[in-house]
Protein backbone atom coordinates (compact mmCIF):
# COMPACT_ATOMS: atom_id res chain seq x y z
CA UNK A 1 0.00 0.00 0.00
CA UNK A 2 1.35 3.42 -0.57
CA UNK A 3 -1.04 6.35 0.29
CA UNK A 4 1.66 9.17 -1.38
CA UNK A 5 0.55 10.53 -4.79
CA UNK A 6 3.01 10.29 -7.98
CA UNK A 7 4.59 13.30 -9.41
CA UNK A 8 1.94 13.40 -12.23
CA UNK A 9 -1.00 13.72 -9.38
CA UNK A 10 0.39 16.12 -8.01
CA UNK A 11 0.52 18.28 -10.76
CA UNK A 12 -3.10 17.44 -11.73
CA UNK A 13 -4.32 18.73 -8.49
CA UNK A 14 -2.29 22.24 -8.78
CA UNK A 15 -3.39 22.63 -12.27
CA UNK A 16 -7.13 22.01 -11.04
CA UNK A 17 -6.50 23.84 -7.97
CA UNK A 18 -5.19 26.85 -10.11
CA UNK A 19 -7.92 26.52 -12.68
CA UNK A 20 -10.67 26.87 -10.31
CA UNK A 21 -9.45 29.60 -8.60
CA UNK A 22 -8.68 31.52 -11.41
CA UNK A 23 -11.30 30.75 -13.76
CA UNK A 24 -14.01 29.55 -11.56
CA UNK A 25 -14.44 31.82 -9.06
CA UNK A 26 -14.28 34.93 -10.82
CA UNK A 27 -18.53 35.61 -11.29
CA UNK A 28 -19.62 32.15 -9.35
CA UNK A 29 -22.33 33.75 -7.37
CA UNK A 30 -23.70 35.30 -10.17
CA UNK A 31 -23.31 32.18 -12.32
CA UNK A 32 -25.22 30.63 -9.82
CA UNK A 33 -27.83 33.25 -9.61
CA UNK A 34 -28.29 33.69 -13.18
CA UNK A 35 -28.56 29.89 -13.79
CA UNK A 36 -25.88 30.72 -16.42
CA UNK A 37 -24.18 27.68 -18.14
CA UNK A 38 -20.48 28.25 -17.88
CA UNK A 39 -19.90 28.50 -21.37
CA UNK A 40 -16.26 29.81 -21.36
CA UNK A 41 -14.94 28.22 -18.51
CA UNK A 42 -16.06 24.53 -19.94
CA UNK A 43 -14.34 25.60 -23.30
CA UNK A 44 -10.88 26.10 -21.02
CA UNK A 45 -11.63 22.93 -19.53
CA UNK A 46 -11.38 21.46 -22.63
CA UNK A 47 -8.46 23.00 -24.02
CA UNK A 48 -6.50 21.85 -21.22
CA UNK A 49 -7.57 18.23 -21.46
CA UNK A 50 -9.91 17.96 -18.46
CA UNK A 51 -13.38 16.84 -20.48
CA UNK A 52 -11.41 13.55 -22.09
CA UNK A 53 -8.99 13.05 -18.96
CA UNK A 54 -9.55 8.92 -19.04
CA UNK A 55 -9.71 8.56 -23.20
CA UNK A 56 -6.70 7.63 -24.72
CA UNK A 57 -4.92 9.81 -26.37
CA UNK A 58 -5.43 8.38 -30.24
CA UNK A 59 -9.06 9.46 -29.74
CA UNK A 60 -7.66 13.05 -28.11
CA UNK A 61 -7.97 12.32 -24.94
CA UNK A 62 -5.05 12.89 -22.10
CA UNK A 63 -5.08 9.36 -21.15
CA UNK A 64 -4.90 9.38 -17.92
CA UNK A 65 -6.14 7.14 -14.70
CA UNK A 66 -8.76 7.46 -12.82
CA UNK A 67 -7.34 8.39 -9.61
CA UNK A 68 -6.04 11.42 -11.10
CA UNK A 69 -9.55 12.32 -12.35
CA UNK A 70 -11.07 11.59 -9.26
CA UNK A 71 -8.16 14.77 -8.14
CA UNK A 72 -9.38 16.96 -10.89
CA UNK A 73 -12.90 16.44 -9.63
CA UNK A 74 -12.57 17.10 -6.12
CA UNK A 75 -10.46 20.51 -7.10
CA UNK A 76 -13.36 21.87 -9.30
CA UNK A 77 -15.65 21.30 -7.18
CA UNK A 78 -14.43 22.95 -4.31
CA UNK A 79 -15.40 26.32 -6.39
CA UNK A 80 -18.36 25.12 -9.04
CA UNK A 81 -20.11 21.91 -8.76
CA UNK A 82 -22.08 23.49 -11.65
CA UNK A 83 -18.76 23.01 -13.94
CA UNK A 84 -17.12 20.02 -12.28
CA UNK A 85 -20.68 17.93 -12.91
CA UNK A 86 -20.28 18.92 -16.96
CA UNK A 87 -16.71 17.24 -16.41
CA UNK A 88 -18.22 14.33 -14.44
CA UNK A 89 -20.87 13.88 -17.40
CA UNK A 90 -18.61 13.88 -19.94
CA UNK A 91 -15.73 12.29 -18.80
CA UNK A 92 -17.30 9.19 -17.00
CA UNK A 93 -20.71 8.49 -18.64
CA UNK A 94 -20.04 9.93 -22.49
CA UNK A 95 -16.42 9.38 -23.22
CA UNK A 96 -15.87 6.51 -20.85
CA UNK A 97 -18.61 4.72 -22.05
CA UNK A 98 -17.94 5.13 -25.92
CA UNK A 99 -14.54 4.33 -25.61
CA UNK A 100 -15.32 0.71 -23.90
CA UNK A 101 -18.39 -0.26 -25.69
CA UNK A 102 -18.35 1.72 -29.01
CA UNK A 103 -17.10 0.64 -31.89
CA UNK A 104 -13.91 1.90 -33.85
CA UNK A 105 -16.25 4.42 -36.42
CA UNK A 106 -18.41 5.41 -33.30
CA UNK A 107 -14.83 6.07 -31.43
CA UNK A 108 -13.88 8.41 -34.61
CA UNK A 109 -17.07 10.22 -35.30
CA UNK A 110 -18.15 10.81 -32.02
CA UNK A 111 -15.27 10.07 -29.07
CA UNK A 112 -12.60 12.02 -30.55
CA UNK A 113 -14.45 15.71 -30.55
CA UNK A 114 -16.02 14.95 -27.28
CA UNK A 115 -12.36 13.91 -25.93
CA UNK A 116 -11.15 17.00 -26.86
CA UNK A 117 -14.13 19.30 -25.37
CA UNK A 118 -15.09 20.63 -28.88
CA UNK A 119 -18.45 19.42 -28.25
CA UNK A 120 -19.79 17.81 -24.97
CA UNK A 121 -22.03 15.27 -24.34
CA UNK A 122 -24.94 14.12 -22.27
CA UNK A 123 -26.32 11.12 -20.79
CA UNK A 124 -29.96 10.26 -21.22
CA UNK A 125 -31.50 7.38 -18.76
CA UNK A 126 -34.04 8.81 -16.11
CA UNK A 127 -37.59 9.45 -17.14
CA UNK A 128 -40.51 10.79 -15.55
CA UNK A 129 -41.40 7.25 -14.33
CA UNK A 130 -38.12 5.83 -14.43
CA UNK A 131 -35.77 7.40 -12.02
CA UNK A 132 -34.33 5.07 -9.21
CA UNK A 133 -36.02 1.85 -11.47
CA UNK A 134 -34.22 1.96 -14.37
CA UNK A 135 -36.10 -1.04 -15.85
CA UNK A 136 -39.13 1.20 -16.91
CA UNK A 137 -38.14 2.79 -19.68
CA UNK A 138 -41.32 4.14 -21.54
CA UNK A 139 -38.92 6.01 -24.20
CA UNK A 140 -39.30 3.03 -27.24
CA UNK A 141 -36.93 2.49 -29.54
CA UNK A 142 -38.49 0.62 -32.65
CA UNK A 143 -36.37 -2.08 -35.04
CA UNK A 144 -36.86 -0.89 -38.50
CA UNK A 145 -34.45 -2.16 -40.31
CA UNK A 146 -31.78 0.25 -41.06
CA UNK A 147 -32.93 2.49 -38.21
CA UNK A 148 -34.80 2.80 -35.09
CA UNK A 149 -37.68 5.12 -34.42
CA UNK A 150 -37.35 6.92 -31.13
CA UNK A 151 -40.24 8.07 -29.07
CA UNK A 152 -40.04 9.02 -25.52
CA UNK A 153 -39.66 11.79 -23.17
CA UNK A 154 -36.23 12.22 -20.94
CA UNK A 155 -35.65 14.22 -17.11
CA UNK A 156 -33.16 15.95 -15.76
CA UNK A 157 -30.51 15.65 -18.17
CA UNK A 158 -27.37 17.08 -17.66
CA UNK A 159 -26.03 19.15 -20.21
CA UNK A 160 -29.74 19.03 -21.86
CA UNK A 161 -29.35 22.00 -23.68
CA UNK A 162 -25.96 22.26 -24.46
CA UNK A 163 -24.61 18.97 -25.97
CA UNK A 164 -24.28 18.13 -29.03
CA UNK A 165 -23.86 14.09 -28.58
CA UNK A 166 -26.53 12.35 -26.43
CA UNK A 167 -26.26 8.95 -25.39
CA UNK A 168 -29.67 7.61 -24.93
CA UNK A 169 -31.14 4.55 -23.55
CA UNK A 170 -34.28 3.18 -24.90
CA UNK A 171 -36.75 -0.10 -24.83
CA UNK A 172 -36.78 -1.82 -28.25
CA UNK A 173 -38.27 -5.01 -27.05
CA UNK A 174 -40.57 -4.88 -24.09
CA UNK A 175 -41.16 -8.87 -23.49
CA UNK A 176 -37.35 -8.81 -23.36
CA UNK A 177 -37.57 -6.75 -20.19
CA UNK A 178 -34.25 -5.08 -19.55
CA UNK A 179 -32.57 -7.07 -22.52
CA UNK A 180 -34.70 -5.55 -24.88
CA UNK A 181 -33.37 -2.40 -24.08
CA UNK A 182 -30.72 -0.29 -26.18
CA UNK A 183 -27.90 2.41 -25.90
CA UNK A 184 -28.52 4.82 -29.21
CA UNK A 185 -26.30 7.86 -30.14
CA UNK A 186 -28.47 10.67 -31.23
CA UNK A 187 -27.23 13.64 -32.61
CA UNK A 188 -28.74 17.41 -32.00
CA UNK A 189 -30.58 18.44 -34.39
CA UNK A 190 -32.01 15.32 -35.50
CA UNK A 191 -35.38 15.78 -37.04
CA UNK A 192 -38.27 15.07 -34.35
CA UNK A 193 -35.82 15.74 -31.52
CA UNK A 194 -36.64 18.52 -28.91
CA UNK A 195 -35.35 20.44 -25.96
CA UNK A 196 -37.79 21.23 -22.93
CA UNK A 197 -37.43 23.65 -20.80
CA UNK A 198 -34.64 24.32 -18.65
CA UNK A 199 -35.29 23.28 -14.78
CA UNK A 200 -35.04 26.01 -12.14
CA UNK A 201 -32.73 24.09 -9.51
CA UNK A 202 -32.09 24.10 -5.73
CA UNK A 203 -28.61 23.78 -6.54
CA UNK A 204 -26.06 23.29 -9.28
CA UNK A 205 -27.94 26.27 -10.73
CA UNK A 206 -25.49 26.74 -13.25
CA UNK A 207 -25.35 23.47 -15.05
CA UNK A 208 -27.78 23.04 -18.03
CA UNK A 209 -30.46 20.41 -16.84
CA UNK A 210 -33.26 19.61 -19.24
CA UNK A 211 -36.09 17.13 -19.88
CA UNK A 212 -35.80 15.80 -23.53
CA UNK A 213 -38.91 14.69 -26.09
CA UNK A 214 -38.41 12.23 -29.06
CA UNK A 215 -41.14 12.55 -31.83
CA UNK A 216 -40.07 10.12 -34.02
CA UNK A 217 -36.76 10.48 -34.12
CA UNK A 218 -34.98 7.99 -36.79
CA UNK A 219 -31.58 6.88 -35.73
CA UNK A 220 -29.13 5.19 -37.76
CA UNK A 221 -28.76 1.30 -37.02
CA UNK A 222 -24.97 2.55 -36.85
CA UNK A 223 -25.50 4.27 -33.94
CA UNK A 224 -26.17 1.80 -31.22
CA UNK A 225 -23.75 1.07 -28.73
CA UNK A 226 -23.03 -2.76 -28.83
CA UNK A 227 -25.43 -5.68 -29.75
CA UNK A 228 -28.55 -5.70 -29.86
CA UNK A 229 -30.31 -5.56 -26.11
CA UNK A 230 -26.96 -4.15 -24.55
CA UNK A 231 -28.46 -0.91 -23.63
CA UNK A 232 -29.16 -1.54 -19.72
CA UNK A 233 -25.44 -3.81 -19.35
CA UNK A 234 -24.03 -0.54 -20.73
CA UNK A 235 -26.46 1.65 -18.44
CA UNK A 236 -25.21 -0.28 -15.41
CA UNK A 237 -21.60 -0.49 -15.78
CA UNK A 238 -21.16 3.20 -17.08
CA UNK A 239 -23.37 4.51 -13.74
CA UNK A 240 -20.50 2.37 -11.72
CA UNK A 241 -17.80 4.44 -13.17
CA UNK A 242 -20.18 7.69 -12.99
CA UNK A 243 -20.87 7.35 -9.23
CA UNK A 244 -16.57 7.37 -8.46
CA UNK A 245 -17.26 11.04 -10.27
CA UNK A 246 -19.86 11.84 -8.22
CA UNK A 247 -18.11 10.65 -5.57
CA UNK A 248 -15.24 13.00 -5.81
CA UNK A 249 -17.61 15.91 -6.61
CA UNK A 250 -19.51 15.48 -2.77
CA UNK A 251 -16.41 15.09 -1.30
CA UNK A 252 -14.58 18.33 -3.24
CA UNK A 253 -17.87 19.88 -2.08
CA UNK A 254 -17.35 18.83 1.44
CA UNK A 255 -13.49 20.12 1.37
CA UNK A 256 -14.29 23.72 -0.21
CA UNK A 257 -16.89 24.28 2.79
CA UNK A 258 -14.46 23.25 5.25
CA UNK A 259 -11.56 25.27 3.86
CA UNK A 260 -13.64 28.48 3.96
CA UNK A 261 -14.84 27.53 7.54
CA UNK A 262 -11.43 26.62 9.08
CA UNK A 263 -10.64 30.28 7.16
CA UNK A 264 -13.27 32.27 8.55
CA UNK A 265 -12.92 30.40 12.06
CA UNK A 266 -9.39 32.01 12.69
CA UNK A 267 -10.82 35.26 11.39
CA UNK A 268 -13.96 36.20 13.00
CA UNK A 269 -13.73 37.22 16.36
CA UNK A 270 -16.28 36.62 19.48
CA UNK A 271 -15.86 37.11 22.94
CA UNK A 272 -12.87 38.56 22.97
CA UNK A 273 -11.39 36.03 20.16
CA UNK A 274 -11.33 33.99 17.15
CA UNK A 275 -13.94 31.83 17.28
CA UNK A 276 -11.57 28.66 16.48
CA UNK A 277 -10.14 28.85 20.24
CA UNK A 278 -13.68 28.50 21.20
CA UNK A 279 -13.90 24.09 21.58
CA UNK A 280 -17.59 24.36 20.25
CA UNK A 281 -15.89 25.42 17.11
CA UNK A 282 -12.91 23.53 16.94
CA UNK A 283 -14.88 20.17 17.34
CA UNK A 284 -16.98 20.97 14.83
CA UNK A 285 -13.47 21.57 12.35
CA UNK A 286 -12.29 18.37 13.84
CA UNK A 287 -15.27 16.36 13.08
CA UNK A 288 -15.52 17.76 9.64
CA UNK A 289 -11.77 17.00 8.79
CA UNK A 290 -11.93 13.46 10.30
CA UNK A 291 -14.98 12.69 7.65
CA UNK A 292 -13.85 14.35 4.95
CA UNK A 293 -10.17 12.40 5.37
CA UNK A 294 -12.19 9.05 5.69
CA UNK A 295 -14.52 10.28 2.35
CA UNK A 296 -11.06 10.60 0.57
CA UNK A 297 -9.52 7.58 1.03
CA UNK A 298 -13.16 5.55 -0.08
CA UNK A 299 -13.11 7.69 -3.28
CA UNK A 300 -9.51 7.22 -3.49
CA UNK A 301 -9.68 3.18 -3.44
CA UNK A 302 -12.57 3.33 -5.44
CA UNK A 303 -10.59 4.94 -8.38
CA UNK A 304 -7.63 2.72 -7.59
CA UNK A 305 -9.97 -0.28 -8.15
CA UNK A 306 -11.14 0.58 -11.15
CA UNK A 307 -7.07 1.69 -12.77
CA UNK A 308 -6.12 -1.40 -11.51
CA UNK A 309 -8.96 -3.51 -13.31
CA UNK A 310 -10.78 -4.62 -10.70
CA UNK A 311 -14.92 -4.95 -10.09
CA UNK A 312 -15.44 -1.46 -8.31
CA UNK A 313 -19.12 -1.61 -8.09
CA UNK A 314 -19.03 -1.94 -4.31
CA UNK A 315 -16.37 0.16 -3.25
CA UNK A 316 -17.71 3.10 -5.88
CA UNK A 317 -21.49 2.70 -3.89
CA UNK A 318 -19.30 2.94 -0.71
CA UNK A 319 -17.80 6.06 -1.43
CA UNK A 320 -20.64 7.80 -3.22
CA UNK A 321 -22.91 6.78 -0.18
CA UNK A 322 -20.68 8.14 2.24
CA UNK A 323 -18.95 11.40 0.22
CA UNK A 324 -22.72 12.54 -0.33
CA UNK A 325 -23.21 12.44 2.95
CA UNK A 326 -20.17 14.09 4.35
CA UNK A 327 -20.64 17.02 1.92
CA UNK A 328 -24.25 17.61 3.00
CA UNK A 329 -23.18 17.31 7.00
CA UNK A 330 -19.96 19.56 6.59
CA UNK A 331 -21.84 22.24 4.26
CA UNK A 332 -24.27 22.38 6.89
CA UNK A 333 -21.70 23.05 9.62
CA UNK A 334 -19.58 25.21 7.47
CA UNK A 335 -22.89 27.46 7.66
CA UNK A 336 -23.17 27.18 10.71
CA UNK A 337 -19.66 28.61 11.78
CA UNK A 338 -19.83 31.27 9.61
CA UNK A 339 -23.31 32.08 11.78
CA UNK A 340 -25.20 34.59 10.00
CA UNK A 341 -22.35 35.63 7.17
CA UNK A 342 -23.18 31.68 6.27
CA UNK A 343 -26.72 32.58 5.31
CA UNK A 344 -25.58 35.17 2.68
CA UNK A 345 -24.95 34.43 -0.65
CA UNK A 346 -21.33 36.22 -0.84
CA UNK A 347 -19.66 33.92 1.59
CA UNK A 348 -20.13 31.04 -0.74
CA UNK A 349 -21.37 28.32 1.90
CA UNK A 350 -24.62 28.30 1.46
CA UNK A 351 -24.45 27.72 -2.58
CA UNK A 352 -22.29 24.63 -1.38
CA UNK A 353 -25.26 23.41 0.84
CA UNK A 354 -27.45 24.07 -1.97
CA UNK A 355 -24.99 21.99 -4.53
CA UNK A 356 -24.42 19.18 -1.82
CA UNK A 357 -27.50 17.94 -1.69
CA UNK A 358 -27.94 16.45 -5.71
CA UNK A 359 -24.84 14.38 -5.02
CA UNK A 360 -26.93 12.29 -2.65
CA UNK A 361 -29.53 11.82 -5.73
CA UNK A 362 -27.82 11.94 -9.17
CA UNK A 363 -26.68 8.75 -10.53
CA UNK A 364 -28.21 6.91 -7.88
CA UNK A 365 -29.42 7.87 -5.14
CA UNK A 366 -28.14 7.22 -1.73
CA UNK A 367 -30.93 4.72 -1.17
CA UNK A 368 -30.20 2.90 -4.62
CA UNK A 369 -26.04 2.91 -3.02
CA UNK A 370 -27.54 0.63 0.02
CA UNK A 371 -29.03 -1.67 -2.78
CA UNK A 372 -25.89 -2.20 -4.21
CA UNK A 373 -23.76 -2.59 -0.87
CA UNK A 374 -26.52 -4.70 0.67
CA UNK A 375 -26.95 -7.12 -2.04
CA UNK A 376 -23.16 -7.22 -2.80
CA UNK A 377 -22.24 -8.03 1.54
CA UNK A 378 -24.90 -10.73 1.60
CA UNK A 379 -23.57 -12.66 -1.45
CA UNK A 380 -20.04 -12.62 0.53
Amino acid sequence: MDFSLSEEHLMIRQAARDFAQNELLPGVIERDEAQKFPTEQIKKLGELGFLGMMTDPKYNGSGMDTLSYVIAMEELSKIDASASVVVSVNNSLVCWGLEAFGNEEQKQKYLAPLASGEVIGAFCLSEPEAGSDATSQKTTAIDKGDHYVLNGTKNWITNGGTASTYIVIAQTDREKGHKGINALIVEKGMPGFEIGPKENKLGIRGSDTHSLNFNDVKVPKENRIGEDGFGFKFAMKTLAGGRIGIAAQALGIAAGAYEMALKYSKERKAFGTEISNHQAIAFKLADMHVQIEAARNLVYKSAWEKDQGMNYDLSGAIAKLYASQVAMDTTIEAVQIHGGNGFVKDYHVERLMRDAKITQIYEGTSEIQKIVISRSILKE
